[in-house]
């Protein structure tokens, strides 16, 4: 716990903000004698400077003993769906036009999943990517979803 408060603090003070996925659901793809099935997870992403807004990302898990343990590479494909599920939108600051909403770990090392909002102010839009970077290679696999902002409300852009 305090560890846990300790990240937090530090992010914090760097500017940035911490999300954590909520695993909403799973599938098998393939059996593993030992550790967990190879499955395709769906994870939830709130993003964080805008409430009402909620990014579902589908992608690939490794399991085995590796992947049990947090040492087996995942395949870089993800899905994005990114929905408004308020009644409306709240814009917490300013938006930057572009901005990493939430990263995550794919690997031991170097190899991470990026979910990126672009604001398209011309069709008051929020645009969200995902993809996958690596430190050698990345991968131009992606997948993205746009969010429509009612036209009565402007999107607050730094």
């Amino acid at each position: 716990m305090l560890k846990r408060g300790f990240i937090a603090g530090i992010a914090m003070a760097l500017g940035c903000t911490l999300v954590k996925a909520e695993l909403v659901g799973e599938v098998d793809t393939a059996f593993r004698w030992l550790g967990k099935d190879d499955r395709v997870v769906i994870e939830a992403y709130d993003d964080p400077k805008v409430q009402g807004v909620t990014c579902y990302v589908s992608r690939a898990r490794t399991g085995g003993i590796k992947g049990t343990v947090g040492l087996a590479e995942d395949r870089a494909e993800a899905s994005i769906a990114c929905r408004q599920v308020a009644e409306s939108l709240h814009f917490l600051e300013k938006l930057p036009r572009q901005e990493d909403v939430f990263t995550e770990r794919m690997s031991i090392l170097f190899k991470r999943l990026h979910v990126v909002r672009v604001v398209d102010s011309q069709r008051n839009s929020l645009i969200y990517l995902t993809y996958s970077d690596k430190l050698i290679e990345g991968s131009p696999q992606n997948s993205i979803s746009a969010v429509p902002v009612p036209h009565k409300k402007s999107i607050p852009v730094k």
